[in-house]
């Protein structure tokens, strides 16, 4: 650190520097440290876990949301959570280096595009103190150093487990800069992380819509952004009634505080009268609110009118809007109007509806006959995630390892010059 450097660029510095190392790191290496990792997470699980206890307490004086308060407890089954993922991501294939393509030209040049780490990573987030092992994790098997700021709720946690990082990397003899943490609570601090193009090649937020929007408006380093999930499951005509109620039901009240949790309902005009009382009547059971469109209310007892505002909100609580739609062209317009572009399903029995469904709505993850509680990291396979991306550029979905490389193209010549 120099005397005119703050410590934000102080460590987005260091992260830089330990980019390069991690750039060369082999896979072996690599997994050394993410073994040095769950160790070091399995010693220091009780300091984890009374520092998450103080972290919920003090939240919950401060009148935290019970949505977040969800995000933020941090148990033993939680831990054993991580730990997977951290095993998962070791078995994981390393993305670096993979020949993405290979061209030949007339003149000889051989022309291959091979996949590089982004480099250096900065990652704000709120609640959530799993993001404080599962970010760096992803983050230094794909090759790229990383630079934390976590929430004020979870900022005990969050001191713990970055230090049970450094530890880490200390062990194994790479960077402790390689992840560095930001702990001041100051909102100048994530302001002055946005600033710090010189050193940082991408910004990943995830949190709040608010907190989201921010950093897109302020950010000076390119951003990809965890959008929210105001996700919709279509129940067609064709349907199995029973198995659309369950995938309902689940994707609804599996979780609701999560971006992946469905927030609408669509119901074909056909079945609407046979199946909306027993959907309703299942939602109802574990306390959810129903909020109808005018011809929804008349089948769906001790429903609300839903206001034209519901049709865009992500609600992440035990809260649904329902709408009847003429037919599956009805419902993909109105998904694609209104949603997110996060998760979205269909429940049918027709296969040529479920494959336009498929291609015609314009989400990250589109199902068939599936809850939408299914996009995730872990459940993809990818071991963990970074976040859920519902842009277009440069990733989209889930982002495991290979959303954490970008490429560059190598060329092979013989002595060729252009004439």
């Amino acid at each position: 650190m120099t005397m005119s450097e703050s410590p934000v660029e102080s460590k987005a510095r260091a992260v830089r520097e330990a980019s390069g190392v991690l750039y060369d790191s082999s896979t072996a290496a690599k997994n050394r440290l993410l073994r040095a990792i769950m160790s070091r997470l399995r010693s220091r699980t009780p300091a984890v876990l009374a520092a998450n206890r103080d972290d919920v307490e003090h939240a919950r004086r401060g009148g935290l949301s019970s949505v977040l308060l969800d995000r933020l407890k941090l148990d033993e089954e939680g831990i054993r959570r991580i730990l997977r993922g951290v095993r998962d991501v070791i078995a994981l294939p390393d993305p670096v280096g993979r020949i993405l393509e290979t061209v030949r030209r007339p003149n000889g040049l051989k022309i291959e595009k091979m996949s590089v780490p982004l480099g250096a990573v900065g990652i704000i987030y709120e609640a959530r103190p799993n993001v404080t092992i599962d970010a760096p994790v992803l983050c230094l098997k794909s090759g790229n150093a990383v630079l934390l700021r976590g929430g004020s709720e979870a900022l005990n946690t969050n001191r713990v487990l970055a230090g049970t990082i450094r530890a880490a990397l200390e062990d194994v003899g790479l960077p402790p800069g390689s992840v560095g943490f930001i702990d001041s609570t100051d909102r100048e601090s994530v302001a002055e992380m946005l600033r710090q193009r010189e050193f940082l090649d991408v910004i990943i937020p995830r949190g709040s819509s608010q907190l989201i929007g921010w950093v897109r408006e302020n950010s000076a380093v390119p951003v990809i952004a965890h959008g929210e999930g105001n996700c919709h499951v279509y129940v067609d005509s064709s349907a199995n009634l029973r198995r659309a109620e369950e995938i309902v039901y689940n994707a609804k009240v599996q979780r609701p505080s999560v971006c992946n949790a469905a927030e609408k309902l669509l119901v074909h005009e056909k079945i609407a009268k046979k199946f909306l009382p027993l959907v309703a009547a299942k939602l109802r059971s574990a306390g959810v609110e129903l909020r109808c469109d005018p011809r929804a209310l008349a089948f769906v007892p001790g429903g609300t009118p839903a206001a034209e505002s519901d049709w865009r909100r992500e609600y992440l609580d035990l809260i649904i809007a329902i709408k009847i739609v003429r037919d599956l062209r009805d419902a993909i317009d109105h998904i694609n109007r209104y949603g997110s572009h996060h998760s979205d399903a269909i429940v049918t029995g027709s296969r040529a509806n479920g494959e336009r469904f498929l291609r015609s709505v314009d989400s990250a993850a589109v199902y068939v006959n599936a809850s939408t509680r299914f996009t995730d990291g872990f459940e993809f396979g990818l071991g963990a995630e970074i976040g859920i991306s519902t842009q277009k550029l440069h990733a989209r979905g889930p982002m495991g390892l290979a959303e954490l490389t970008t490429s560059k193209f190598i060329v092979h010549g013989t002595g060729q010059i252009r004439h």
